[in-house]
């Protein structure tokens, strides 16, 4: 892995730095591939680079995935993948927050909180929408979600892991896109409990 981003989707990323150069994209996807034929990949809920809201995160209950609406793939296009990742996570690759596939080939959403057709394990072994809890400390991450078309459908069973997936995806993305949403945490919360653990002392 590396964290040299290449320059394609440097420009396509709101807040290129170190560590974008580790996602998914940057090896299965290039320069011909990446917004192919318009292939965009968007969100009701923020915009490109914006932050994300709260309740799709784990400083919220009952915190869900945000929801996502994409434009028709190229042409030959058998299945559609999602994998969203944190750019900024610390170690070699990035945390895997959604690992999806099973969508079909065509203009499509996502419903917020809804379950796709097939979910893979993140990178804390559960088969859902790992909540985005970065570091208090940490200034804001990316949390970058990958959209990619496939000249082929895939026989991965429910529940397989990232690296099983990016393996099935070798030399068959005909096309990419990417949504940046950033999260910092607020250090409010934390002081607000601390406060209420010293009032009810």
């Amino acid at each position: 892995m590396s964290d040299q981003t290449p320059d394609w989707l440097a420009a396509a990323l709101k807040n290129n730095r170190a560590g974008h150069g580790n996602l998914t994209v940057a090896r299965m996807a290039d320069v011909k591939t990446l917004g192919r034929n318009g292939f965009k990949l968007t969100s009701p809920a923020f915009q490109d680079g914006e932050e994300l809201d709260p309740c799709f995160t784990a400083d919220e209950e009952d915190a869900v995935a945000p929801p996502l609406e994409w434009t028709a793939p190229p042409p030959g296009a058998q299945e559609l993948v999602v994998l969203v990742e944190d750019a900024d996570s610390a170690g070699g690759d990035p945390v895997a927050h959604w690992v999806v596939w099973g969508l079909a080939p065509q203009k499509g959403m996502l419903l917020e909180g809804e379950t796709p057709p097939r979910v893979g394990k993140n990178s804390q072994k559960n088969s859902e929408w790992l909540l985005p809890e970065p570091p208090r400390e940490d200034d804001a991450h990316d949390f970058v979600f990958q959209l990619f078309a496939l000249d082929l459908p895939l026989t991965l069973m429910p529940g397989a892991s990232r690296a099983q997936l990016v393996k099935e995806m070798e030399g068959h993305v005909m096309a990419a896109a990417v949504l940046t949403g950033t999260y910092k945490r607020s250090e409010d919360d934390e002081e607000i409990w601390e406060d209420e653990a010293e009032t009810s002392d």
